[in-house]
């Protein structure tokens, strides 16, 4: 699949099938996410991956809106520095973007979805993943194959906002 290709497809998906993730499909993913490019090479992130249903299940309590986590095949935890006494702090969640940008990248070239969230209940999350007390956890990411029979709509608007309105050449305008 052309980079480009999987970019215009790409598609949040919160329903999955039950089919388990293979061990190498996995990987790839998560190398993908551990090769992704950081403020200095800095690579701020661990990962914790959870397969285990009832985890799962439990992870997708941490948030308001994590229920696609308790369907998925796996989830990937990106845990980073917290933000007590870290000037870097803000490049550390820029660059946990790209990292989960590029595992959901690999994982539509595979024909596998994949869904962020949003972690509310921190120390919920730490007592399930057992992440030190100087790292965070704020996304999560659901990756498993999408149910074919369920529909994918989300809570935002459908589609994206037209070209000229986001761009802005040289300076701001309306």
């Amino acid at each position: 699949m052309d980079v480009w290709d999987a970019i215009r497809a790409k598609r949040a998906v919160r329903r999955f099938t039950n089919a388990p993730l293979p061990d190498a499909v996995a990987r790839r993913i998560l190398d993908a996410g551990r090769r992704a490019q950081s403020a200095k090479n800095s690579q701020p992130w661990d990962f914790v991956v959870v397969r285990d249903r009832e985890r799962l299940r439990a992870l997708s309590q941490c948030g308001a809106w994590l229920g696609h986590v308790a369907g998925a095949a796996l989830c990937v935890a990106i845990v980073t520095p917290s933000p007590a006494g870290n000037d870097r702090y803000v490049w550390n969640l820029f660059d946990a973007g790209q990292c989960a940008a590029y595992m959901q990248l690999a994982a539509q070239e595979m024909g596998v979805g994949s869904c962020l969230g949003t972690v509310y209940e921190a120390e919920r999350a730490r007592a399930l993943l057992g992440y030190p007390e100087d790292r965070e956890l704020r996304i999560v990411i659901s990756f498993g194959y999408p149910d074919p029979d369920a529909q994918q709509g989300g809570l935002g608007r459908a589609g994206r906002r037209p070209f000229d309105e986001v761009v802005h050449w040289e300076r701001w305008q309306p």
